[in-house]
């Protein structure tokens, strides 16, 4: 006895939109980052 399996479609609109504001929320991290990095490095110079 084997049990059907539902596939769920996947909602690339949805997918894209948080692809996208993943790759928003790293890009201005690591500008932060970056940022505050080299704030700190005026202090040491």
């Amino acid at each position: 006895m084997s049990k059907e399996k539902k596939i769920i479609e996947m909602d690339y609109k949805e997918h894209n939109k948080t692809y996208d504001g993943f790759i928003k929320f790293t890009k201005y991290t690591t500008i932060l980052v970056i940022l505050i990095l080299v704030f700190l490095l005026a202090f040491v110079y």
